[in-house]
Order: structure tokens, then C-alpha cells, then sequence
């Protein structure tokens, strides 16, 4: 640690040495790069400040009835372009920018610096938005912010206008090529069921439904055929019985009232409302009048069909036209007749169901077919009208949002800070420069230094000579006073130090020239 500590002060000695090398970097780099930093033209800053508001007060109210969009995320896209080519060319022709070249290389150099210059950045989690540029000009600062910020909002409130537009003309479009669809889709099934209109299936079912249906009912009233056959021979024996019991009685009906007609329920009803008409109007009144005569004629009917039932069964039998005056008998001849006409419609129904199912099994390769034809048509019109009535709601749902979003922007901006023509350059920060300069004037004064001493090294040490010769040391001379080696040195000094300081009064004077503006450049400025 020792001899690292010995060299690195054998090294500053040599630096010292030739300090002169300082002296030299230092008068041909820090006068002209502080010349340069001086020289170089004022930067102007101009920035602007914008909140975006996107709680708008429709959004809750239509939550559900229209197309929700996150408008964050359409900002940040907006943001995104907002340096594109499109969005740069309107910026200079707004600023007027695109005047200044003369030919398309300039012009390509505009649009570059803009979009290299251009700043926009957000601020903290609101949605604040800084749009800033730095130009040698402060008015085309302003100016420049002040088309980008333009560009920016009506750009995002554009974007949101066209996309309506676009959703409704898109929808427009497939509605009317739905409709010819489903047009056509109609004409089809129309046609269809037009040439099959005898076979096609109802609403009871298809093909193999009413081949069932067809065989559950024939079975049905094949047993009820069973049934009625069972009750009518039951019905005959009874007859039969009767007629022999009371073959040798001669007894006779004293009143048709124990005969049941077609006609009792009616002749029954207008027999109470006749009572009921009595009890409020007398025998002249018309409505009284009316029910009487057709209580009559009812009666007179009635009376004829007794008759006739009687003819036909003296036709039948003597002993039955002799007894038929029983009432026992009377009831079980209708019965029997009740029964037997019965039997026979529900024979022509059978004989119906089994001609239907014979015509259903013969067209068991041609119906199904059909059918399915049939389904498949049903279905693709389904499809095509269900596919018709959503567009038609999202069209509805799109015309709604595109109505709000004219009602009130869903987008709000409000400019927080608008831009200014800036008072104060910006830059370039000179300070730093006049520092930096400085530093490599003296960085690189410092360097020659060494690597003089190194390439003519001076022993300014017996440990220092003892390494470079190999030779031991064993005593040393000092030089006497009256060679004048020491104020040598001395003036030697006194040169480094002047020299210094006239280059900190110059880098004062450049410092000053631009810290005090109004008193240092003004007095030169009326001289020169």
C-alpha cells in the first residue's frame, strides 16, 4: 500500500513538472468550447397541460342499451398516433411549417424533427396529459403545441364519431343482405309447402306421430267397439227377457212422458222459461206468445218421433208391436238401437283410421324424405330471421349510443394550462456545459502532463532514481541558491496560477454574460 501511495505521488510530481502542458490544453479548449457553449442559439419551451374527463353522466344511464367502450384505451391509442405521418404533415401545414422547405428532403427534416421533438407524456394516475417542444423560435412553440393539442382531441373525438359511422353503415349492409336472405328464404318455404300441401305435417306432429296416433286411436275404438258389442248383446238379452215376461200383459202406455226424445232437454228449458215469463207478463205478452208456440212445435216433434220409432218396430215384431206400449221395453229398444247405431259410426271410424294408416305405411319412403326437407328449410329460415332481428337490435343499440355520443361527447378535455410563448430559454442548460468544458480542458491538460513525464520522466525522488537506474542511492546534493533553480520554479508557479485565474475571470465573464442579461449584454450590445 506504501509503494502504490509513493507512485501515485511520483506521478502528481510529474504532472507538476510539466505543468505547462496544462497551461497549453487548457488556452486552446476552454476559450473556444466556452466560445462554442456561448454561441449556441436559445432553446424555448413551450407545453401545455390537458385533463381528459371520461366520466360522463349518460354512461351510467345507458349502461346495458348501448356498445360500451373503454375510452382509456382509445386514448392511449390516440396518444400512440398521435406522432404518426398523417397527424405530423397536418401539424406543418397548421404552423405552416411545410412553407419553410423548398423541396421534399427539407420537408422530410420537418416532419423528423417534429416527431423527434414532440413530447407527450401523462401525469401522475389522472388523466392528465402534457404536450411539450422545444424550438429556437417561442412563438412556433406555442404555435406547434397548440395544432398537436388540436390534432389530439379531434382525432380522439373523431375516431369515436367514425367508428359509429362505420358500425352503421357495416350494419346497414348486412341488414339488407339478411333480408334478401330471408326474402329468399321465405319464397322457398312457400314454395315448398304449396307443392307438398297434402302430405306435409301438422301441428299435431310428423310422419311417424300420426302413423302412431293413427294406430293408438284405431285401437281405441276398436275397444270401444269391443265395449259397445258387449253392452248390446247385454241390452238384447234383457229385451228378450222382457218381451217373455210380459208377453201376456196387456198393458199400455198412459203418458208419453216416460219416452225419451231428442227433443226433452229443449222442450224442458223452454217449459221453465215459460214459468219464469208468466211469473212477470201475462198470457198476451209477445215474448210469452213466442215460447208458447215454440214450445208446441216442439212438443208436435216430439210426438213424431215417438210415432215413427213405433212404426219401424211394428215392422219388426207383433208381439213387440203389441207390447210396445211398456214402458221397461220402450227404454231398452232405444237402447238397443242407441247402441247399435253407435257400433256402426264407430265401425266407419275404425274403417277410416285403417285406411289412413294404410296410406301412411305405403308413403313410408316418400313422406319422411319430405319432412325432412321440410326441417331443414325451417331451420335455415330460422337461422336467417334470428340472425335478421339481432342486427336489426344491434343496429337499434348502435343508432341509440351514436345519438348519446352526439347528445354529449362521452369525451371530455379540458385544457388545464394552455400553451405560451415561453419568456425564458430553456436551453441549452450552459452552466452545465461551461462545467463540462472546463473539466476536459483541465482533464485533458492533466493527461499531457502525464504522458510527457512518462516519455521524459524527471527523478524528482531517490527511491523514484534507484528503480528507474537499478543503482543504489547512498547520499544526495542538494542545488545551492545562487543558481536561481528555486524562483525559477517559483515563477513557474506564479505562470500556472495567473494563468488560472484569467481563465476563471474569463468563465466568470461568460457566466456572467448570460446570469446577468440585462447587465452585461445590453452595455455590449448598444457598443458593438
Amino acid at each position: 500500500m506504501q509503494e502504490i501511495f509513493e507512485e501515485i505521488i511520483d506521478y502528481l510530481k510529474g504532472i507538476w513538472l510539466k505543468r505547462r502542458y496544462i497551461i497549453i490544453a487548457t488556452w486552446l479548449i476552454c476559450p473556444l468550447g466556452w466560445y462554442f457553449v456561448a454561441s449556441l442559439p436559445n432553446i424555448y419551451k413551450s407545453e401545455a397541460r390537458v385533463y381528459v374527463d371520461t366520466q360522463s353522466l349518460l354512461r351510467p344511464l345507458l349502461k346495458g342499451l348501448t356498445v360500451e367502450t373503454n375510452p382509456n384505451i382509445q386514448i392511449r391509442l390516440m396518444i400512440k398516433t398521435l406522432l404518426s405521418r398523417p397527424n405530423l404533415e397536418r401539424i406543418s401545414r397548421m404552423t405552416d411549417l411545410d412553407i419553410q422547405a423548398s423541396n421534399s428532403e427539407e420537408y422530410e427534416q420537418i416532419i423528423k424533427s417534429l416527431k423527434n421533438n414532440i413530447k407527450i407524456s401523462r401525469v401522475g394516475r389522472e388523466n392528465i396529459y402534457t404536450l411539450s417542444i422545444e424550438d429556437k423560435n417561442p412563438e412556433m412553440a406555442r404555435n406547434i403545441v397548440r395544432s398537436a393539442l388540436t390534432v389530439f382531441i379531434e382525432n380522439t373525438l373523431g375516431e369515436t364519431r367514425n367508428d359509429s359511422d362505420s358500425a352503421q353503415r357495416f350494419l346497414s349492409t348486412q341488414i339488407k343482405d339478411y333480408e334478401n336472405r330471408l326474402g329468399n328464404s321465405e319464397a322457398r318455404l312457400t314454395s315448398f309447402k304449396q307443392k307438398y300441401s297434402g302430405i306435409l305435417p301438422n301441428q299435431s306432429g310428423g310422419y311417424y306421430i300420426k302413423l302412431n296416433n293413427s294406430r293408438d286411436k284405431l285401437k281405441y275404438i276398436e275397444l270401444d267397439i269391443l265395449e259397445n258389442i258387449t253392452r248390446l248383446a247385454s241390452a238384447n238379452k234383457q229385451l228378450a227377457q222382457s218381451i217373455v215376461t210380459n208377453s201376456s200383459s196387456n198393458n199400455k202406455i198412459k203418458s208419453d212422458s216416460s219416452i225419451q226424445t231428442t227433443y226433452d232437454n229443449r222442450i224442458t228449458e223452454l217449459e221453465v222459461h215459460l214459468d219464469t215469463l208468466k211469473l212477470r207478463y201475462t198470457d198476451r205478452h209477445p215474448d210469452v206468445i213466442e215460447v208458447s208456440r215454440n214450445l208446441a212445435h216442439l212438443n208436435k216433434l216430439r210426438r213424431t218421433e215417438i210415432d215413427k220409432y213405433f212404426t219401424q218396430n211394428s215392422e219388426n215384431s207383433g208381439s213387440l208391436k203389441r207390447l210396445s206400449a211398456n214402458p221397461v221395453i220402450q227404454e231398452l229398444q232405444i237402447q238397443v238401437n242407441q247402441l247399435e247405431n253407435l257400433i256402426a259410426s264407430l265401425n266407419v271410424r275404425a274403417d277410416h283410421y285403417r285406411q289412413r294408416i294404410i296410406e301412411l305405411e305405403s308413403s313410408i319412403h316418400t313422406i319422411p324424405e319430405i319432412e325432412a326437407e321440410l326441417v331443414a328449410l325451417n331451420r335455415g329460415y330460422s337461422i336467417t330471421k334470428e340472425k335478421y332481428e339481432q342486427l336489426l337490435s344491434r343496429k337499434e343499440t348502435a343508432q341509440l349510443a351514436q345519438q348519446a355520443d352526439e347528445t354529449t361527447d362521452r369525451i371530455q378535455f379540458r385544457t388545464l394550462d394552455p400553451p405560451r410563448i415561453a419568456t425564458k430559454p430553456s436551453g441549452p442548460k450552459r452552466y452545465v456545459l461551461f462545467a463540462v468544458v472546463t473539466f476536459l480542458g483541465f482533464g485533458v491538460g492533466i493527461g499531457l502532463s502525464l504522458l510527457m513525464s512518462l516519455l521524459n520522466p524527471v527523478a524528482t525522488s531517490t527511491v523514484q532514481l534507484s528503480k528507474a537506474t537499478g543503482v543504489p542511492i547512498f547520499g544526495m546534493v542538494s542545488a545551492n541558491d545562487n543558481l536561481g533553480l528555486q524562483k525559477w520554479h517559483q515563477k513557474k508557479t506564479m505562470i500556472f496560477i495567473g494563468s488560472n485565474l484569467l481563465l476563471l475571470s474569463l468563465l466568470v465573464l461568460f457566466i456572467s454574460y448570460f446570469l446577468f442579461p440585462e447587465l452585461v449584454p445590453t452595455p455590449l450590445k448598444r457598443i458593438f
